[in-house]
């Protein structure tokens, strides 16, 4: 609200005052704003994304087979200790057998005291040992159970055999490892993201090209002083505007070095990447088919080592060996059956992470 007292000069009009006087302008209207041109910029951020959402996927899928791997490993490792617990369990068996013959040979006077009080001290250990792999296995349970997400005590069954794939080829794996490794694809990812980022970071020198349209509206209405007292305008608007860089303090040049020296880092680790992986192959490969060649020689020696029991256990029930020997035998058998389990496992898991490091493992596993 206005208030005004006006005169003229040279009569140009006639002398007036007001008082309270109304003034308003007002505007409105609407306006786009387009890049038309900004050094490929927006093509570049846009792959730059997608490259991204990749390398996401990529993680998450290492991730899960890795889980998958873990989960496998855990279960052939119960199966493990559920074999070691049987192989305890017969060896105590034996150990039982033993000591109920030394002790009525004591009491008739066909044996020794030490004799006896030995086979007690052995029935105590392999008791003791029972004991030990009872717990072992219980553990085991509870570390899968807890990988599967699930109450660490529920109870659950496994079979007690583990049987290891012996057709694996090298060649094969290293093919697959390179085509379909997670790890190894998003470090090429990687390295493709950081030449975007050099693509970035030159576009910042090109020309920046903006074109601006619009619909502006505006009304006038004014009581008091000169001009026009109501007025009305509309119609639209437009423009393009360039703008070039042309020196920034060097921040921009420093900005492309740093880009560069970036695309040569992830150039550095996929490389790295790729060396790790294939090393990490050839050294599992070496380890399962070492395994494989080891569970054959154990199971040799294992069906030696029973045959060998059966035998010492004859010679000292009818007195022809002593119970030093006997117990060097079936501590031996214990030894070469325990060999044999651990062969089989060790060739199980490498197979898994053979399987895992060549991103095979969720089609050999059927999941």
């Amino acid at each position: 609200m206005q208030s005004a007292r006006q005169s003229f000069l040279l009569g140009l009009a006639t002398d007036r005052s007001f008082f309270n006087a109304f003034n308003r302008t007002s505007n409105t209207g609407v306006n786009a704003t387009y890049t038309v041109f900004n050094g490929y910029a927006r093509s570049a951020l846009y792959t730059q994304l997608r490259q991204l959402v990749q390398v996401s996927t990529l993680t998450t899928r290492a991730n899960i087979e890795a889980t998958i791997a873990n989960v496998a490993t855990a279960y052939y490792d119960v199966v493990r200790q559920v074999q070691r617990l049987i192989a305890f369990e017969q060896a105590l068996d034996i150990s039982r057998e033993r000591l109920e013959l030394a002790r009525a040979n004591y009491e008739v006077g066909t044996r020794s005291k030490v004799d006896f009080l030995s086979a007690q001290v052995d029935y105590n250990t392999d008791s003791a040992a029972l004991l030990s792999q009872d717990q072992s296995l219980r553990n085991a349970k509870i570390i899968l159970n807890t990988l599967l997400i699930r109450d660490p005590l529920t109870a659950f069954a496994v079979r007690d055999t583990i049987i290891a794939r012996s057709n694996l080829q090298l060649t094969p794996l290293q093919e697959s490892l390179t085509a379909r490794n997670p790890l190894l694809a998003s470090a090429v990812l990687n390295r493709t993201l950081a030449d975007i980022g050099v693509r970035l970071a030159n576009a910042q020198q090109l020309p920046l090209i903006t074109a601006q349209a619009g619909y502006n509206y505006q009304w006038i209405d004014n009581q008091g002083g000169f001009g026009i007292r109501t007025g009305r305008t509309w119609g639209p608007t437009y423009n393009i505007q360039a703008t070039i860089p042309i020196f920034n303090g060097y921040n921009l040049k420093r900005q492309i070095q740093n880009a560069r020296v970036n695309t040569l880092i992830a150039e550095s680790q996929e490389a790295d990447q790729r060396l790790q992986l294939q090393s990490a192959l050839a050294q599992t490969y070496q380890t399962y088919a070492n395994s494989l060649a080891l569970l054959n020689l154990e199971v040799q020696n294992n069906e030696l080592a029973n045959q060998n029991v059966d035998i010492a256990y004859d010679r000292y029930r009818i007195g022809n060996s002593n119970f030093v020997e006997f117990r060097d035998v079936q501590r031996n058998a214990i030894n070469a059956q325990t060999r044999l389990i651990e062969a089989e496992f060790n060739a199980k898991a490498a197979e898994i992470e053979l399987l895992r490091l060549s991103s095979t493992i969720t089609q050999e596993l059927g999941l």
